[in-house]
């Protein structure tokens, strides 16, 4: 065990510093995959709070005032930069959120497309329109930044929503403050670091701590304009609570019980890919966007659901996230993984059928390896039920726990898919163009994949529909427009 003096130790970055936090008082982060402590983070206080706002707020004047080819240059320069620190960056976070290493390194190329996008982007925010108001007025509006946005990301993806909310709230002129989660913070703050090498001071801060501490005295505070959050349904609540005093609009990009939906005439292979890779051997199941329903048309009902779980059994590896064979790691706290426990108990409980999966504990998953014994390891558990009703279908588990329902007809797919409070993403598998276009349309959700799942592209929206959230992360939702009238007289 490595005592508190081994720990590596990481800092917040405020004003194009690396700060200490103002008690000297730091917190653990603990690698999910060996339940030890391997390095630590600042816990900062309402003094930091006021620090990283006041830093924020000097810079924005000077950044705003920039030409957008003038921002478009450091958001490009960042960009060249991603291939450079990579490896450090995704080791980082797969040693602090359990994901495995080769997913990670993947999701690098995508936060260089994020950084290209937004560089290009930032033309877009100066277009406005004009309007010819009478014979001697014209309307016209301009779209302008916001100030100070802050950016709240979740524990499961910190690199990746660290990189959609400050590049397109930069690109549109704003400064941004950071706040990671406390379970996996170490990669946003070197992160931000990094980025910071690049950037004018106090352009971009990042800040650790608890969220009922600081999380909500960010929000409070007067000089924070804007707020985009990705994480859970309670979190946006308490956001919304927190900025009753000063109300400023918000992006809430939040959670999901995604549908992925296999009809009789899919290509079944490209199927059951798309289906292993939404709920398991995506961060463990451990997304918003996670297809932890999957719904088979009963004429193809048992032989997808074998094909599924010959799949599982075979190709699925679960173990070290640092290893390159390793498919799926563990969970990525202790929290997470009794939480997990609890729901497969729930779902037995319920009436669910395990037809694959339900063991946990590093010495049944990662026997082989003893320093990995007391990690957060959960088995790739599937469920048989015969009602959409039951809690493990409606809640969402946020784990490598999925359910799979019959069907009869595409009326009962697409009533079964939007029987939920969620909406944010939904798979179709079929060859009927008509079909997958009439499914598009009737599925209540943010986002539609068919004959994929899960891809996502810096020029597309991204958010969800009904209690999955509102906003999404784009360039032109970082700007506010404002319209002005002129009377130029006889």
């Amino acid at each position: 065990m490595k005592t508190k003096q081994e720990l590596k130790q990481y800092q917040n970055f405020i004003g194009g510093r690396l700060t200490v936090s103002s008690s000297g008082k730091t917190m653990e982060s603990v690698d999910p995959s060996t339940g030890k402590a391997w390095a630590q983070i600042p816990l900062s206080t309402q003094e930091d709070v006021e620090t990283v706002v006041a830093a924020a707020r000097h810079a924005f004047p000077s950044w705003s005032a920039l030409s957008a080819e003038e921002r478009s240059s450091y958001l490009r320069r960042i960009g060249d930069s991603i291939s450079v620190h990579a490896e450090e960056l995704t080791k980082l976070e797969t040693r602090d959120n359990g994901d495995v290493i080769g997913v990670a390194m993947y999701l690098a190329e995508a936060l260089k497309s994020v950084w290209y996008d937004a560089a290009g982007a930032c033309k877009e925010c100066g277009q406005g329109k004009t309007v010819q108001m009478g014979p001697n007025s014209v309307g016209y509006t301009l779209r302008e930044p916001f100030g100070v946005v802050l950016g709240i990301l979740p524990w499961n993806a910190p690199l990746f929503t660290f990189t959609i909310k400050a590049a397109y709230a930069l690109a549109a002129g704003n400064t941004v403050i950071i706040k990671p989660s406390q379970q996996a913070a170490v990669s946003s703050l070197r992160y931000g670091e990094l980025l910071g090498e690049i950037l004018p001071a106090g352009v971009l801060n990042v800040i650790s701590g608890l969220g009922r501490e600081i999380g909500d005295a960010l929000v409070a505070n007067r000089g924070v304009n804007k707020v985009s959050m990705t994480g859970s349904g309670s979190t946006a609540g308490a956001i919304l609570r927190a900025s009753a005093q000063h109300p400023k609009p918000s992006i809430f990009e939040l959670g999901g019980k995604s549908p992925n939906i296999v009809f009789e005439d899919a290509d079944l292979d490209k199927a059951v890919d798309g289906v292993i890779h939404a709920i398991y051997t995506s961060n463990a199941g451990q997304r918003c966007t996670a297809g932890s329903r999957i719904l088979i048309q009963r004429t193809i009902f048992d032989e997808m659901l074998e094909r599924i779980t010959e799949r599982v059994k075979n190709t699925i590896k679960v173990g070290d996230p640092m290893d390159p064979a390793s498919t799926m790691g563990p969970l990525s706290s202790q929290d997470q993984y009794e939480k997990i426990l609890s729901y497969i108990e729930l779902g037995k409980k319920e009436g669910g059928e395990i037809v694959y999966g339900g063991r946990h504990g590093g010495e049944n998953i990662v026997p082989e390896k003893a320093e990995l014994s007391d990690g957060y390891w959960v088995e790739p558990t599937l469920f048989k039920v015969n009602s959409n009703s039951l809690r493990i279908c409606q809640e969402e588990i946020f784990g490598p726990v999925a359910v799979v329902i019959p069907f009869e007809t595409e009326e009962e797919a697409v009533a079964i898919a939007n029987d939920t409070c969620f909406g944010l993403g939904a798979g179709v598998w079929t060859k009927n163009l008509n079909l997958a276009h009439r499914m598009i349309r009737n599925i209540e959700s943010g986002n539609v994949w068919v004959n994929t799942y899960s891809r996502v592209g810096a020029d597309l929206p991204f958010g969800g529909f009904k209690e999955s959230g509102y906003g999404t992360d784009s360039v032109m939702d970082y700007s506010r427009e404002k319209a002005c009238v002129i009377e130029i007289g006889e």
